[in-house]
């Protein structure tokens, strides 16, 4: 968010337009009838599924959400795997910017605003706890 706080002063508060089509092809595109975004969603579940139940770094995301102290002292090395979550968070949100950009061929700082609640709430509602250490992939899909 102070990032975007940033874009504000950069830009001057103006939207900047007039993007290559290769960034607007993810958001505006179709392949057939169905949306390339739509594509980028399922293609982003089954990578995170597999992921999240299939690796030893997905295990200990979930053991790290349940309880971070009890994950150090099993020998998971907590400071990597939160720095692998932020990463792939901040990977994803870029990704969600360029098809936010694409859709509308203009990238406004201010856009956006707001969808983290969104966010939140996809998951909360798809299963995830507050807590931590419980939800699903498919849940936040389904939440969304």
């Amino acid at each position: 968010m102070n990032i975007a706080r940033t874009c504000l002063i950069i830009t001057g508060a103006a939207p900047i337009a007039g993007f290559p089509e290769a960034i607007q092809y993810v958001g505006r595109e179709f392949v057939g009838p169905v949306p390339v975004s739509f594509l980028l969603v399922l293609a982003m579940y089954v990578l995170f599924h597999i992921f999240l139940t299939r690796t030893a770094t997905g295990r200990y995301i979930y053991a790290i959400g349940s309880n971070k102290e009890a994950a150090r002292l099993s020998g998971i090395n907590v400071d990597r795997v939160l720095v692998i979550v932020y990463t792939l968070s901040g990977l994803l949100a870029a990704l969600a910017g360029l098809v936010l950009v694409g859709r509308v061929n203009s990238a406004y700082p201010l856009a956006g605003l707001g969808y983290e609640l969104d966010a939140i709430a996809a998951v909360i509602i798809g299963g995830a706890s507050f807590f931590g250490g419980v939800g699903t992939v498919w849940g936040t899909l389904i939440g969304a």
